[in-house]
């Protein structure tokens, strides 16, 4: 499977420009013929602006239709990402995900909103594990700051999911936090991680990360577009010789 990450600068509350630059990047994407591009999170709007109520995607059909008509178009499948959603007058960060025939195939609302910055204050929170296929590999989608939660991720690893998509708004100050959480999420629970941040106001470092904790594609700071291959033969491989699931003891946790 070949993934693309679109590590790309948002302009906070533009939403009209986001939408073109992240169309024009998919569609540069397609220069490396991947099977999956990846977004970062809140690609409409950039994370927050103050009027982020008022320009927030209406049950995210604006998102829904770009994504539904460039994976369909392209021939292939988008994670993408997430938007600022509103719905019934509450708003919601929702990641959308579409395969090569442009239909959603899932959909994912941040579950651990990031309170230092008052996330929780201005939207509600996921309660849903969203496990879905792409080209019949299973995957698993988080957002930000879901990623420091090691028991939410472990749920998706029982699940039995073989790539975990981590899209993000990460501040440049924390950065190393990022590198080390997805490496570490990696390496314990034996899957790839696809960890897609912006750049500008945010720190980059979008990273393909393999079972062993190698770096498929080191995180790196441009604003550009990235590819890299996940051979799957190496999750047999890493779990036929160091099985931390066989010797788990779930009992005394």
């Amino acid at each position: 499977m070949k993934v693309s990450l679109v590590q790309c600068e948002l302009k906070m509350g533009k939403v009209y420009e986001n939408f073109k630059s992240v169309e024009n990047k998919i569609r540069e994407a397609m220069f490396s013929n991947p099977d999956v591009i990846v977004l970062p999170e809140m690609w409409n709007t950039s994370f927050i602006p103050a009027n982020v109520m008022e320009i927030s995607d209406n049950e995210g059909i604006e998102a829904r239709k770009i994504l539904s008509k460039l994976s369909k178009e392209l021939n292939v499948n988008i994670v993408g990402g997430s938007v600022s959603n509103k719905a019934n007058n509450k708003l919601y960060n929702t990641s959308y995900i579409f395969d090569r025939n442009g239909k959603e195939i899932a959909k994912y609302n941040k579950v651990h909103l990031f309170s230092p910055s008052g996330e929780d204050k201005l939207f509600e929170k996921g309660d849903k594990l969203v496990t879905f296929e792409l080209d019949g590999v299973k995957c698993g989608m988080v957002i930000c700051y879901d990623i420091r939660f090691l028991e939410w991720i472990r749920k998706y690893a029982l699940e039995n999911i073989q790539v975990l998509f981590n899209s993000a708004a990460w501040p440049t100050k924390r950065i190393m936090h990022w590198d080390v959480l997805n490496r570490a999420r990696a390496i314990e629970n034996q899957m790839f991680i696809v960890c897609v941040n912006s750049v500008g106001d945010f720190g980059g470092h979008s990273a393909i990360i393999d079972p062993w904790g190698e770096y498929i594609i080191k995180p790196y700071e441009s604003n550009e577009i990235k590819s890299g291959e996940l051979d799957f033969d190496i999750i047999k491989e890493i779990r036929e010789s160091i099985n931390v699931f066989r010797d788990r003891r779930p009992e005394l946790y």
